[in-house]
């Protein structure tokens, strides 16, 4: 048996099964694209959802990939032992209808025992009991003795998810020996010890189980295999666990020499170093795939696995911000495999930067709000925190909740972790109602169901806006129909269109389908799974029939509006990377014809010079009339163009470039202009933060922009009617007018002030007393904050000993003042505590020092109402 590295072992499992005639398919994203049942890919068949179910022709009916995934349904268990990863790479190869067990049986042994050498006494399989071909397979075709053939029940060896196909497993066992096991006379499969380790799993998919729990056998059965590779390259090297296979201990020993700190010889550390371990490798991927730190969905995943990576470098001991020096181990690692990697290295490695300076920052706030929280906890003689507490801490901050029952153990209290752990699980309800229930392998009931797999649709529309197409398909009602008539809402599958199907950030276009007979007006066009193109619309003439000849016409119009504004997102794209640098990347866009959505990776917001200059650049592409070029060709060498891929996008073997010139050349299968001068004019309308390190331009191009220069145009002159002034001195004239309002307000405010230190000696006939404490709530007429305050130092003064709160109003605004004089703080008064309590009442909030504090609210109706409260807290804070 050879020591294969995990690099190794992937190659030749691939290499293997590309030469029994299987595609080798690079690995899908992490994000899953058009199937809302799953957050992130968990498994190597889940991207491969649309070929089983037949939504999606595969490109081949055997196809072998290595496909990254991430699980998080135990986090909280990673780390804790050795046997717990969220990220692991997944080998298969997969059968769409083509070969079934025999051959999956056969090459699966083939490849373990005369490829990678596995002794042939060490392997064990199991099989679904009832499954007697499988059986007679491994045991007359393959040759493994009836004895290490384990028969098992249905919960282990039967795969099924609801109704649909389904069928039965057979696994392949590796036996460690006996020093890895219990001990125990009876230990054998099934055992919980580490004896036996499973690796391999494979499926037939032979059985369609209905609503009533009858099962079908298919016609076409499938093949789908899994086989983890971290744990096929442990057992090549003959290691305990997957932190020890060799490109995870390069990780692991980076952590150690940053930590200072050695693995194995501490439990604690171990768990820590585990954690990080491998939670960097799943951050790295997560990010290369699009993933941004977020407090939901998968952002939320992400930034959990940061932080806890982070937490767990402090229990180390790791004073500093570490995380990006391990993340670029590794990358190095695995970027032969995911050369994405190492393109977006920089973009990973600052997002990681980012979140764990995000982190350092709120678990100082997490501290700051636990230590209030048991200030509170124990001046009520309370001993234990609440876990709705508790989960605040741990949800808004990030604040684990090991370091809050560390810290409330240093003050003899614990926290209700019942509570918390029902917190935590409302939470995770809100994320899967977040997700569609669906049925087998996440489809769901829809069009699917009612188109033949079979039809597609040719699309037309880069070459022409015109075509005569044949009905294939009309829709209403979710039901295949014969004919459609007036006013019926339709759609329409046609043999070949000139319409656009909204895909790749662009609108699908609008316009006309017309027959003999009748008329539709296409309202929208969607791009469907299979290549099939579907157009929504209504009959507003007659009727429409299958296989009926029609003429399929687009709205010229705003097929070039939105084309107009795609091309120029090109522009855009490269211009801000000569901006702002080559770490911007696309994370998303929305092409209509009124206007264009373009949001990208940056750290900061863009300065008016900035966005001047990305404008510039954009209408200077415009103005120097350059050439747009469309390219297909193979993605390869698509890539040797050196063009920009929109990662995540899963691309075909053919390909479709986008050149402009020599300035922009990306990947895209929009509709494009013929030459950049047809944009006319490129106009910013705004920009802004849409996610951590995501920023979004808006913009309007031709017709569109040249409205709105000649809108801007008029309300410039209307500007100039009204200040009575030329438009070269408007802008001197508003500074003046400015200055004006601001002189006036001044003096408004020091004739309040002094109107209002006039009536002080009536203010102070509203003295009351608590407890011996003399105090003063009232509320005063449109002061301002700093008015407020003025107030109150006078009063406090004039008062000489007690406590002035004052409250005011301005609109919707609320402003609450108090003051305390030296005395009565000593005696326990706190004015911060006072006035954050008696903003509560009024919707907001606030605080300070013992002596002064100041506090806002959004509810002038309940200002009188807070005041009411000053003497019940007063009274509390004296008890």
């Amino acid at each position: 048996m050879e020591q294969l590295g995990l690099n190794e072992v992937r190659e030749r499992f691939l290499r293997f099964f590309e030469g029994k005639e299987h595609l080798v398919l690079p690995s899908f994203s992490l994000v899953p694209k058009s199937d809302k049942s799953l957050l992130l890919i968990n498994a190597g068949m889940a991207p491969l959802k649309p070929y089983f179910t037949g939504q999606e022709v595969p490109p081949k009916k055997r196809v072998t990939t290595c496909q990254k995934c991430i699980r998080t349904p135990d986090i909280e268990r990673v780390g804790i032992t050795a046997r717990h990863g969220t990220f692991f790479e997944m080998l298969g190869n997969f059968s769409f209808g083509d070969y079934f067990k025999e051959e999956a049986i056969s090459w699966a042994w083939e490849f373990i025992t005369e490829d990678l050498k596995l002794p042939v006494e060490k392997l064990w399989v199991t099989i679904y009991q009832d499954d007697d071909e499988a059986f007679d397979i491994w045991h007359d075709k393959i040759g493994v003795p009836a004895e290490r053939i384990v028969r098992m029940g249905k919960e282990d060896n039967f795969w099924e998810i609801g109704v649909g196909p389904c069928g039965p497993c057979s696994e392949i066992y590796f036996d460690r020996g006996p020093d890895k096991g219990c001990g125990k006379e009876d230990c054998a499969i099934g055992c919980d010890c580490d004896r036996f380790v499973e690796f391999w799993n494979l499926v037939f998919t032979q059985f369609n189980k209905d609503e009533e729990g009858n099962y079908t056998r298919l016609s076409h059965p499938n093949i789908d295999t899994g086989m983890g590779l971290e744990r096929i390259a442990a057992i090549m090297q003959g290691v305990d666990s997957l932190f020890e296979v060799d490109t995870i201990r390069k990780i692991m020993e980076g952590v150690s020499d940053i930590a200072r700190v050695q693995y194995g010889q501490d439990e604690k550390t171990d768990i820590s170093l585990r954690v990080i371990t491998d939670h960097i490798r799943g951050t790295i991927f997560m990010i290369s795939d699009g993933i941004l730190p977020s407090n939901e969905g998968r952002g939320y995943v992400l930034r959990r696995l940061l932080r806890r990576a982070a937490r767990h470098g402090k229990l180390l001991g790791i004073d500093r911000p570490f995380l990006s020096q391990i993340a670029d181990i590794a990358i190095r690692e695995s970027h032969k495999a995911y050369p994405e990697l190492k393109e977006k290295k920089d973009y990973i490695l600052k997002v990681i930067e980012m979140e764990e300076e995000r982190f350092d920052q709120t678990i100082d706030q997490g501290l700051s709000i636990l230590q209030t929280f048991i200030e509170d906890m124990d001046k009520n003689n309370i001993h234990q925190l609440d876990g709705e507490r508790a989960f605040r801490l741990y949800d808004t901050y990030g604040f684990p909740l090991d370091l809050t029952k560390e810290i409330l153990a240093e003050h003899n209290m614990d926290v209700d972790e019942s509570s918390f752990k029902k917190e935590m699980e409302i939470q995770r309800e809100r994320a899967r109602s977040a997700r569609h229930e669906t049925n087998y392998m996440g489809t769901e009931d829809n069009l699917y169901d009612v188109i033949d797999t079979d039809i597609s649709t040719a699309f037309k529309g880069y070459d022409v806006l015109e075509t005569k197409s044949k009905v294939i398909n009309i829709i209403k009602d979710n039901e295949l129909c014969e004919k459609a008539e007036k006013d019926d809402n339709v759609i329409l599958l046609l043999d070949k269109t000139p319409f656009y199907g909204e895909s790749g950030g662009q609108v699908g276009d609008k316009g006309i389908i017309k027959g003999d007979n009748g008329k539709i007006v296409v309202e929208d066009t969607q791009k469907i799974y299979g290549n099939r193109i579907i157009h929504k619309g209504k009959v507003v003439e007659g009727t429409i029939s299958t296989c009926e000849e029609v003429t399929a016409k687009v709205d010229k119009n705003l097929r070039m509006a939105a084309t107009r504004n795609h091309t120029c997102t090109h522009l855009l794209h490269k211009a801000l990377r000569e901006v702002l640098g080559n770490h911007v990347e696309q994370s998303g866009s929305f092409v209509a014809p009124d206007k264009l959505r373009f949001d990208f990776s940056h750290f900061a917001p863009l300065s008016d010079e900035e966005l001047a200059k990305v404008e510039k650049i954009v209408n200077e592409k415009i103005l120097e009339s350059m050439d747009v070029e469309t390219i297909e060709t193979s993605f390869d060498d698509a890539k040797h163009m050196g063009a920009t891929a929109l990662f995540g996008e899963k691309y075909g073997d053919i390909v479709r470039v986008v050149k402009i010139d020599d300035f922009s050349i990306e990947l895209c299968g929009g509709t494009h202009l013929k030459n950049t001068a047809q944009a006319g004019v490129f106009k910013i309308l705004g920009e802004s933060g849409v996610a951590a390190g995501i920023r979004r331009i808006e913009a309007i191009t031709g017709m569109n922009a040249y409205m709105h220069m000649v809108r801007l145009d008029d309300i410039l002159k209307e500007m100039t009617v009204e200040l009575k002034t030329s438009t070269q001195d408007l802008p001197k004239r508003i500074d003046m007018l400015i200055g004006q309002i601001k002189d006036k307000q001044r003096e408004i405010d020091m004739l309040r002030s002094k109107l209002a230190i006039n009536s002080l000696d009536d203010i102070l006939k509203h003295k009351k007393e608590v407890n011996g404490i003399s105090y003063i709530a009232v509320k005063l007429d449109e002061q301002d904050m700093d008015g407020l305050r003025k107030m109150a130092d006078v009063l406090r003064d004039k008062l000489g000993s007690g406590i002035v709160v004052l409250a005011s109003t301005q609109g919707s605004k609320v402003f609450f003042v108090a003051a305390a004089t030296k005395d009565v703080v000593k005696q326990g008064i706190h004015a911060g505590n006072l006035i954050r309590e008696v903003a509560k009442v009024a919707g907001g909030g606030g605080g300070g020092r013992p002596d002064m504090a100041q506090a806002g609210g959004k509810d002038p109706s309940k200002v009188d109402k807070a005041l009411e409260y000053v003497e019940k807290i007063l009274a509390t804070q004296l008890a």
